[in-house]
């Protein structure tokens, strides 16, 4: 990884001093070595609070969506994950790729802080990745982990190293280090469906009644780019922070969920920000695997031109008021 952050800051700075980009979206570490956040840096900046570890899990794309417009071009540094959330900005509008340079950056997956703490792991003051192994500095001594058994839940079940678009690549794909082996992403959601209807409605109500309304998943989320959100209408009789009643609870991620059903590039971003360790990212994933087994395989954000299926209509399309069925539950 350091290897990669020096190439990745060399070709900033060479991007910066050619005039193509004058600022670029980085990252840099928070309050905590694990708590990284991330940050613009200028042409002015000596870069010496930039970073690039095991923590950037952070989908620079949404921080594209509103960005102030500069004299010149915004810099991006897009894991492959990202650029499908990149693609599916472009498709709908929301950012303008004649403004933005992409760069294409390697990824081996990125860590859970809290399988961290599950595993004993606290008071950390740094850390060093060597391989498979990770060497965590705490206060009480050197703890070691497995890297795989600290990557986040998405980076287990990756899509690839395959950028979908970008305008360079740091590093070109096929030359890119080895990602997790990809495993059955839909494996949790099959799961649940094989559930009786009160089983799942008990374990979304526990699930849910933890939210504290921080409103965390929204604002990560590179689909939730509406300038004005219904759960900020005054108007709307929903605009309260803190759910007063448990249907206000469920209502509050199943409406969000809904309205970016067909548009969810399952980036994990809602879940791996949740306070509560709320897995949203499984409403989620219920639609995308009911959308591709009753429309066809569809990956949103794979590219920026096609039309999700629940945007174009076609005579073979699931009619309403009839119950299909299919393997687990009807």
């Amino acid at each position: 990884m350091r290897e990669i952050k020096e190439k990745m800051l060399a070709r900033v700075k060479e991007l910066i001093a050619d005039g193509t980009a004058d600022r670029v979206v980085g990252w840099k570490a928070g309050e905590f070595v694990y708590d990284v956040t991330p940050a613009v840096f200028g042409a002015d900046d000596t870069f010496e609070e930039f970073v690039f570890n095991g923590f950037c899990g952070a989908n620079q794309s949404k921080f594209l969506v509103n960005a102030p417009k500069g004299e010149k071009k915004m810099l991006v540094l897009l894991k492959p994950c990202d650029t499908y959330s990149y693609n599916q900005l472009i498709k709908e509008h929301r950012i303008n790729p004649e403004q933005i340079y992409a760069l294409g950056i390697p990824c081996t997956g990125m860590f859970d802080i809290n399988k961290v703490r599950a595993l004993g792991i606290t008071g950390i003051t740094g850390f060093e990745e060597n391989g498979e192994e990770v060497i965590f500095h705490t206060l009480y001594g050197d703890e070691k982990a497995a890297r795989k058994d600290i990557l986040l839940e998405r980076c287990l079940v990756c899509k690839g190293k395959q950028h979908v678009c970008g305008d360079e690549l740091l590093i070109p794909d096929e030359e890119a280090p080895d990602v997790p082996n990809g495993g059955d992403r839909m494996e949790l959601v099959e799961r649940l469906e094989k559930m009786s209807e009160q089983e799942r409605f008990d374990f979304w109500r526990s699930e849910l009644s933890k939210c504290i309304r921080c409103n965390a998943c929204r604002n990560v989320c590179p689909a939730c780019s509406c300038e004005n959100c219904v759960f900020d209408n005054p108007d709307s009789g929903i605009q309260q922070r803190a759910a007063v009643t448990s249907f206000e609870e469920n209502m509050f991620h199943l409406i969000r969920s809904f309205h970016v059903a067909g548009r969810c590039t399952d980036c994990g971003e809602c879940t791996r920000v949740c306070p509560q360790n709320i897995p949203l990212h499984l409403i989620n994933r219920k639609y995308i695997k009911d959308i591709n087994e009753f429309y066809g395989e569809y990956q949103a954000g794979e590219d920026a031109m096609s039309r999700a299926p629940l945007n174009a209509y076609t005579f073979d399309d699931c009619e309403p008021g009839i119950v299909y069925s299919r393997g687990g539950n009807a």
